[in-house]
């Protein structure tokens, strides 16, 4: 969050900083008060009289406190908070719909066919609006480098802008404890150009290619009941949707990096990597892994 990559997000950081340096004023100013009645504690009277005394305390305990805290208010709340809420949809050129989970996030973009995990892709450069929802418990969603959080409550829907000067990878986070793995409840958040980005896009509303190596076996086990892969049976819905997997850059809420010995890990026993999520343990042989891992891979 010291780190803005966006307008929305500078203002926050320049807040922080202000805030902090007032602060930091107020404890040294204590400090000094403090310092200076231990050294002043063997003399009678306050210095220059009771009278100046009464007024130094008015003016620094009273005067001060409200005029510093209210500025502080007025900027954080009229400029700050305006500046960094939702757009209006028609001021955004794209709208992206996250979902939280237990533990990971759904990616749509309406209007579309395609839907990813734990990865948000946006073009840099460009107002997009981000309609945030939940299908469980409360999380809350937060790209520290690009904006402030949004809280995802059940029944509601809420929105945040989303607006990155520049290309690059920003780190998000679920912020409301949601649960045993609210903290491995991860996402990447990548700018891409907007020529890459619509590239990117297009490739992401492709069914998948049916056949190959483990496609039998992903459908043969119960992989094919919670998954959902375009262009297959597979056409389940409680856990991420594979279409494109193998394009991912992490798997498991952005907990493991997306390679073949991460992902033969996570399939071999997902509850000793992330305990208490919803996948199971399967059980399957390793040949039978190796073969499925090897599909999921070719899924780009």
């Amino acid at each position: 969050m010291l780190h803005p990559a966006s307008p929305q997000q500078h203002d926050i950081t320049t807040l922080f900083w202000v805030m902090t340096g007032v602060a930091g004023f107020g404890i040294t100013l204590i400090v000094f008060l403090l310092w200076l009645g231990w050294a002043r504690r063997k003399r009678e009277g306050m210095p220059g009289g009771e009278r100046a005394g009464i007024g130094l305390l008015l003016l620094l305990g009273v005067v001060a406190p409200i005029v510093s805290l209210s500025a502080l208010f007025v900027w954080s709340d009229v400029f700050v908070l305006r500046a960094t809420s939702a757009p209006k949809p028609s001021s955004a050129s794209l709208t992206v719909e996250v979902i939280g989970h237990q533990w990971w996030w759904e990616v749509r973009y309406p209007g579309t066919r395609a839907v990813t995990a734990n990865e948000i892709h946006i073009p840099a450069g460009e107002r997009v609006n981000v309609v945030g929802r939940t299908s469980d418990v409360i999380h809350s969603f937060w790209v520290p480098a690009l904006n402030r959080k949004i809280d995802l409550i059940p029944g509601r829907t809420n929105r945040i802008l989303l607006d990155a000067t520049r290309p690059g990878r920003y780190r998000g986070q679920c912020y409301e404890f949601c649960g045993l793995q609210h903290a491995h409840m991860g996402l990447w958040l990548v700018a891409d150009p907007p020529a890459r980005f619509r590239a990117w896009l297009a490739n992401q509303e492709r069914d998948a290619a049916a056949g190959g190596e483990g496609h039998d076996a992903f459908l043969a086990e119960a992989c094919s009941s919670c998954h959902r892969i375009r262009g297959t049976p597979a056409q389940g819905d409680v856990g991420p949707d594979l279409t494109h997997v193998g394009s991912r850059q992490t798997i498991a809420g952005a907990l493991l990096p997306n390679t073949r010995s991460e992902l033969t890990a996570w399939i071999t026993d997902p509850q000793h990597v992330k305990p208490g999520n919803r996948m199971p343990t399967l059980g399957l042989p390793q040949s039978e892994i190796r073969s499925i891992v090897a599909y999921l891979q070719k899924l780009r």
